[in-house]
């Protein structure tokens, strides 16, 4: 795995960067997220990169986000930012920071939708065997979902993974959200999961968080991929994660379904994969997704 260059301050980090006396004369604040505050840094000479920031207890939010980032480039499939480095600095108030490439948001190149589809088709054919120490499934490091840890731990068999690694953690968390039917049916639900889910032809390198959020358009008008909770699984749970929160363009499942054939059954598998992320916005933002974990656990359990 690629370990991107960690550095002990934003001085020293521009100046290794850009060469030496190289400040950031400006920063602009950049809405969008929710977790991170972000900016664009005009430096000495007028180049523009982007920073990310959190408190420095968090600075593992920003090596885990490298680290996804780096493995998705490493496919040379699809666009994401080329990342410039990670830190942590001790100054007066003391924070982490990722800095990456700044993307100024060209205009859409015409088959933006097609593309996306092709080239998440080939993310997905990647090879992965140097991603995961131990097993098929998983990744070399635990990363984060939002602002919770994911477990990446490496397994063999795909379904225990997303069993022991996806469901049965959030479902532990959500468990005070539940009666005494609801955890049967969770229980039912994990002990059956072998009749619901079946394993991929090939593991695949997954984005992880693939909602339109994530999405942006790169510096060559083409669709690149941020903010990754990247991992290797099967193919089927990104693409069950674009239908979550309003779907992609249709040309784009037109255009991945020409490149990657799905296997039998993906529409009757594709809720139990949401459910992750359904749990996991229940753990994060409460009671709000509780009737949509609900009812996906009915449908199931």
């Amino acid at each position: 795995m690629i370990t991107p260059q960690h550095f002990t301050s934003l001085e020293s980090a521009l100046c290794f960067l850009f060469g030496k006396g190289t400040k950031a004369e400006r920063a602009d604040r950049i809405s969008g997220g929710d977790i991170n505050e972000a900016y664009g840094l005009t430096l000495t000479g007028g180049k523009c990169i982007f920073m990310k920031t959190n408190v420095k207890e968090n600075a593992s939010f920003f090596t885990a986000e490298a680290a996804g980032l780096a493995a998705m480039a490493r496919t040379k499939a699809i666009g994401t930012p080329e990342i410039l480095g990670t830190g942590t600095d001790e100054g007066r108030t003391g924070y982490s920071f990722l800095l990456l490439e700044f993307i100024s948001g060209e205009k859409r190149r015409a088959d933006y939708w097609e593309t996306l589809g092709r080239q998440l088709a080939a993310m997905h054919r990647a090879p992965t065997d140097d991603l995961i120490p131990n097993g098929k499934f998983g990744f070399a490091c635990d990363n984060y979902i939002g602002t919770r840890r994911q477990k990446n731990t490496g397994h063999e068999n795909w379904i225990s993974f997303f069993r022991e690694c996806r469901l049965e953690p959030q479902f532990r968390d959500a468990s005070r959200y539940f009666d005494r039917a609801d955890l049967k049916r969770t229980v039912r639900l994990l002990d059956h999961l072998d009749d619901i889910l079946v394993e991929p032809e090939h593991p695949s390198l997954l984005h992880g968080d693939l909602w339109s959020g994530n999405v942006i358009t790169g510096n060559d008008g083409s669709a690149w991929l941020i903010d990754p909770a990247v991992y290797v699984g099967h193919a089927e749970a990104d693409l069950a994660m674009t239908e979550l929160f309003g779907g992609f363009s249709p040309a784009f499942y037109d255009a991945y379904k020409e490149a990657a054939s799905l296997q039998p059954g993906y529409g009757c598998r594709r809720d139990i994969y949401n459910l992750y992320h359904m749990l996991n916005h229940l753990n994060m933002f409460g009671r709000a997704y509780l009737s949509g974990v609900k009812r996906m656990i009915g449908h199931f359990g």
